[in-house]
């Protein structure tokens, strides 16, 4: 995504930003994907097409954009008061939310803009969920893998399947998955 640097992140800016991405959602739910354009975006949006270009750069990098701010939860992960219980229903709400076709949509879209740091801000939104997660486990005094353990061992493979397989995986083998990770003597790193 070719953003400027330097653009405010209040005021005007934000403004434009929502309304761009509230016309990038409406649009796609009445319009396919290839006949998007941003003179469409920018007109329903009420801004000029240069401000979007400007701003983005090109229309993938709008719509990875777009899709990143629906990615973003809105609350933390539910607490349930034990390490793999908090991790399974948070894999389980990330699959249910990526692995539907809106949700692969947007992967696909984050994926073909092209730019790395729209795919660094897509991994650190999953990224921020965990580390809360870990933190909390470890303040009540669970052991815990780190988090680049866990983006390792649910999110990576979780996220091949939603993008490149027949189907993404079953709430079982999601479930497998974060098992996997939660085998102390498998993560833990050899004593010399």
């Amino acid at each position: 995504m070719k953003v400027h640097k330097g653009i405010r992140t209040g005021g005007r800016s934000a403004r434009v930003q929502k309304a761009v991405h509230e016309a990038v959602h409406e649009l796609l739910s009445s319009h396919d994907r290839e006949a998007l354009t941003v003179p469409m975006i920018a007109q329903m949006s009420g801004v000029t097409p240069s401000t979007i270009y400007r701003r983005w750069g090109d229309l993938p990098s709008l719509l990875a954009d777009a899709a990143l701010d629906r990615l973003r939860p809105d609350d933390d992960p539910v607490d349930t008061g034990a390490l793999a219980t908090d991790l399974k229903q948070f894999a389980e709400a990330y699959l249910d939310e990526t692995g539907s076709e809106l949700g692969k949509t947007m992967l696909r879209d984050v994926v073909a803009s092209g730019d790395n740091g729209t795919t660094m801000r897509c991994a650190e939104i999953a990224r921020c969920r965990l580390a809360v997660i870990v933190e909390r486990a470890q303040k009540r005094g669970q052991w815990t893998p780190s988090v680049d353990q866990l983006v390792d061992g649910i999110i990576a493979p979780m996220t091949y399947r939603i993008l490149f397989d027949r189907q993404p995986p079953t709430t079982k083998e999601l479930f497998v998955m974060v098992d996997r990770c939660l085998i102390r003597e498998k993560v833990e790193k050899p004593k010399d």
